[in-house]
């Protein structure tokens, strides 16, 4: 059996060749549809690692500050509770349970509750980098900057994050790409992502390995570009003679 490209070309209701790969008249081809389906994968996974880096970042710091051991203590729960779930879970409880206790939820967008999830989930391996980061760092730079008479949120915010972040962006950089892959489970509450577009697309149209390597193709692309973008930006802000606390992962 030959490849058949030609498929994205095709109406979305009709089935019918379209000039140029668009259509006309309120039609839709099926590359049409490929590229919003990678539009709303690059939507929840931005949004659910901006809402991880928030939210990591200050789990992540309370871990490490001293004396707040109530803090650390629910900080350390969030981790356990939020990275022990499995994801797809997650983002079925806040589609189907938390609305009903929180109404006011009813009102969000699927898409959204689904970044939301995302981002609670990647909120505890983050966590988990930036207290990584920050205890990697010489006690001698915390016990200065006290001396210097700076309190102790001043510290964080002027001398051990500013460090921390650019020491963390290696793993940070894994973590963003799985925010790309971990995005797919937002199929299970009917986003318009891509795994979405690939199951529909592949059912009405038979043409299965056309669909699941141009949805391969845009998922590894997609996080290439993450990844160089990252890449770059961690060599502008490179500390020099500081590595970072863990490994560049996949």
């Amino acid at each position: 059996m030959s490849l058949d490209w030609q498929v994205f070309c095709r109406s979305t209701t009709s089935g019918e060749l379209l000039a140029g790969c668009a259509g006309q008249g309120g039609e839709t081809s099926y590359l049409q549809w490929l590229l919003s389906a990678w539009g709303w994968t690059a939507a929840v996974a931005a949004l659910g690692f901006l809402l991880a880096l928030v939210l990591g970042a200050a789990v992540g710091t309370l871990r490490t500050v001293p004396g707040a051991r109530i803090g650390a203590t629910l900080a350390a729960a969030w981790v356990e509770l939020f990275r022990n779930i499995p994801l797809l879970v997650q983002v079925l409880l806040w589609y189907h349970v938390v609305p009903f206790f929180i109404p006011a939820l009813k009102s969000l967008p699927s898409w959204l509750l689904a970044a939301i999830a995302l981002g609670l989930f990647m909120s505890a391996r983050i966590a988990e980098q930036v207290r990584a980061g920050i205890q990697s760092l010489p006690r001698g730079q915390q016990q200065a900057a006290l001396a210097l008479g700076m309190r102790l949120p001043q510290a964080y915010r002027h001398v051990l994050l500013p460090v921390a972040l650019r020491i963390m962006i290696p793993p940070l950089t894994s973590e963003a790409m799985n925010c790309v892959k971990n995005s797919s489970v937002a199929f299970a509450v009917s986003v318009a992502e891509l795994t979405l577009f690939a199951m529909q697309a592949q059912e009405e149209t038979a043409r299965g390995i056309e669909i699941y390597l141009a949805v391969t193709l845009l998922y590894a692309a997609t996080a290439l570009a993450v990844n160089r973008l990252l890449a770059r930006i961690e060599a502008a802000l490179r500390v020099p003679g500081v590595g970072a606390p863990g490994a560049r992962g996949g």
